[in-house]
């Protein structure tokens, strides 16, 4: 029997990337199903490459919500119009299953704007994990929670919902992780250049994350600019605000041959990180998108737990450093040379 799914994860960049794999457990098993999933407007473009073609059974509607920018400006009669559009979208279709994959009041609340068809279930989070958030007033807006590990990385903690809503064994490592489609990796490699400022072979080293606890120091940036150099790799270091570009300003005064680009989006990410000869990076979301492109990857962790979003389905990608622990200069270059 097929059923209509409603997914609900609205932000942010990791976190979305995490929850990908879910749509390809659904499919696995009901591949007829009705795919609709519920995310922030800013990250709407990780979620197309999963849309439904001709060719391909992913996602079969994106509904975005645009809560960050509503609340910028809660009196605008414009922002109050879209909200009521969303409800209408959501309440419009009879959904048998949603699934609340973050267990916040704001994505309990989009919950409730789905149609109900005559058994819904509305599955949530009974408890928070370790080092993620949560609100237990969530718990209020679903039919069924589900008690997951106190410590659970962020797939895993998707996937005991999953399993839950579906009334199946839990769905562990020893199952696929997938991400997006072997047809959209392939294209991404061939597509034209955007770095067209930087030559080839380049590799971006992803410094800035919004908890400045979970960066690196610029002098080790600095040493592993270098180290990139010396192997004849074009070190870039990208940035997002004023702040973070001054810091690669930092970083690339220390040493000839580092470069700083234009700021890109997320959908040009896809390209550069596709085209790199490799990614280095601190527990942020472009870093963690290096590792779901199934890219060279070296994640750096400073101020959380590695266990929490580590990238374990590759041996492309190489996790050091821990929570309160981060890595030693040494042995990100030895991670380098390795995957060099």
């Amino acid at each position: 029997m097929n059923k209509f799914f409603l997914l609900v994860k609205l932000s942010s960049l990791g976190d979305v990337l995490h929850t990908l794999p879910i749509v390809w457990d659904i499919r696995e098993r009901y591949p007829d199903s009705q795919i609709n999933w519920v995310v922030e407007e800013s990250y709407i473009d990780l979620l197309q490459p999963l849309r439904t073609t001709s060719t391909f059974r992913g996602i079969d509607h994106v509904v975005p919500i645009s809560l960050r920018r509503w609340r910028r400006n809660i009196f605008n009669y414009k922002n109050w119009q879209e909200l009521f559009a969303l409800v209408r979208c959501l309440s419009g279709q009879y959904y048998d299953l949603v699934i609340d994959f973050q267990g916040l009041i704001k994505s309990a609340v989009v919950t409730s704007f789905a149609g109900r068809s005559e058994n819904i279930k509305i599955i949530g989070l009974a408890n928070a994990t370790e080092y993620s958030g949560y609100e237990a007033l969530s718990r209020s807006f679903y039919t069924e929670v589900v008690k997951v590990p106190w410590q659970c990385h962020a797939i895993d903690r998707s996937r005991y919902l999953l399993s839950s809503a579906l009334s199946i064994p839990s769905i562990d490592r020893t199952s696929p992780v997938k991400f997006y489609p072997n047809s959209f990796l392939s294209h991404l490699v061939k597509e034209v250049d955007l770095a067209s400022e930087f030559k080839k072979p380049y590799v971006l080293c992803f410094h800035a994350s919004a908890r400045p606890s979970k960066t690196w120091s610029v002098d080790n940036w600095a040493v592993v600019g270098k180290h990139l150099l010396e192997k004849g790799l074009i070190p870039i270091y990208p940035w997002g605000n004023q702040t973070e570009k001054n810091t690669s300003h930092l970083i690339v005064q220390q040493f000839d041959g580092g470069l700083i680009p234009q700021a890109y989006s997320i959908k040009e990410y896809f390209k550069l990180i596709s085209q790199a000869a490799l990614t280095i990076g601190v527990d942020t979301g472009l870093t963690h998108l290096a590792a779901v492109l199934n890219r060279p990857t070296i994640e750096i962790y400073c101020d959380s737990p590695v266990w929490k979003t580590e990238g374990y389905w590759s041996e492309t990608i190489i996790n050091l450093g821990d929570l309160g622990k981060p890595p030693s200069v040494q042995s990100v270059l030895q991670a380098i040379d390795r995957l060099i």
